[in-house]
This record gives C-alpha cells, structure tokens and sequence, in this order.
C-alpha cells in the first residue's frame, strides 16, 4: 500500500485528486494540507511514502518548501504537481528534492503512473527536463537564459511581480522586510537586464513565465 499525502490549497482539485488515487487499490490518502504550514505539520505528525505537492500554496511555497520538507525527511518522495508547463519550474523542483513533475492538465492514468515509479525509488520527468539536467551538470552544457541564472527566492518575487503584486505585498506573503523584497527585485531586474514592469511582464510572456499562481 502507497500512502500519499495530498497538498494544494484548493479544496475541489485535493477532492479531484482523492478520487483519482482512490481508484488505485494500492493507493490510500494519508492526509490532506491546504498550505504551507500544514504541509509541515503533516510530514512532521504522519507516517506516509509520497506528498504530491502543488506549487504554489499560502504561506511557505514552491522550492522553499520543497527543501524544508526534504530536510525534516530526507527519504521522502515528493512528486510536484503544478499548473506550470514552463520547464524552469520543473527543473527547480527536481533540484531542490522533488523525485517528479506532473502538470495539473495530466491525464489520472500518468498521475498513478508517477506516483507507483517514485514510491519505488524512480524519478517521473519529461525528456526535456531530464536533458536540461544534464546539460547543466556538464561543464558548458548549453547556454543558459537570463532567469536560469537567478536564485530560487530571486524567482519566487519574480513569479510574484509578474503576477502584480506589489512589493510590500510580496513581503507579506514571503514573511521578509520590504527593503529585503527590494533588494531581491534589483538584483533579479539587473540580471535580466530589464529596467521596469513592462519589460518585465514582456520577458516573462516571452519565455511562458507569466503563469497565474494559483
């Protein structure tokens, strides 16, 4: 039996998933978490093998929060499930600890498929991500674009300014000081080379950063 944690932040898509994996007679649903926070308590408080993970959730999000849990329990297998199709996000993910990545348009017939070949030990990621994984072990493995090159925090407000929040709402939702939001901000618009929002958001359409979060 694969005992499973289910993570997102919208109650109907934990419901969507519960019937899915309730199909699997080897599959049982352990506990459930809508946020950050209760994604911690629940790896800290249960005994289960995956945590299908969304992406992006209040409180403690993304690569974040993929590296905490990792932390707590190392042996644990993650398998994100997110809304983006962009393969930067897919390839954070698998370097900060995720064992795989499924976007939310996958048929249920994949989500069982990436759940069974990570509980046993695998990894579930496209040909394309896998190549970019290799291609940035090797040294001068490619050329990297811009937003490669920022940090997963400097991403994090990125995907946030895209969205348009504002600076001091970004401080708020990543619990840091609005001079620490700032900071981040110049360092990530001084590496892409852009000077205001709309190079920004165009840079972002251009490269299918400009995802929704939810």
């Amino acid at each position: 039996m694969i005992r499973i944690v289910l993570a997102d932040d919208h109650a109907i898509v934990r419901e969507g998933l519960k019937r899915i994996v309730g199909d699997a007679a080897d599959f049982q649903v352990a506990g459930e978490a809508a946020d950050g926070t209760e994604v911690m308590q629940v790896v800290r408080g249960t005994d289960f093998d995956v945590l299908v993970l969304d992406l992006s959730m209040p409180g403690r999000s993304g690569m974040e929060l993929i590296k905490l849990v990792k932390a707590e329990k190392p042996k644990l297998r993650i398998l994100v499930l997110s809304m983006h199709q962009e393969m930067q996000y897919a390839v954070r993910a698998i370097k900060s600890g995720a064992s795989g990545y499924l976007t939310k348009e996958s048929a249920p017939a994949q989500l069982e498929q990436a759940i069974r070949k990570i509980a046993a030990g695998g990894a579930y990621i496209s040909s394309e991500v896998a190549e970019q994984l290799a291609l940035g072990a090797m040294p001068g493995g490619g050329e990297a674009l811009p937003h490669e090159s920022l940090s997963d925090r400097e991403f994090q407000v990125f995907r946030l300014l895209v969205a348009g929040d504002a600076v001091t709402d970004i401080a708020h939702k990543l619990n840091l000081s609005v001079k620490t939001v700032s900071t981040h901000k110049a360092n990530l618009m001084q590496k892409l080379g852009l000077s205001n929002a709309t190079e920004l958001l165009r840079y972002a359409l251009k490269h299918g950063l400009a995802d929704p979060l939810s």
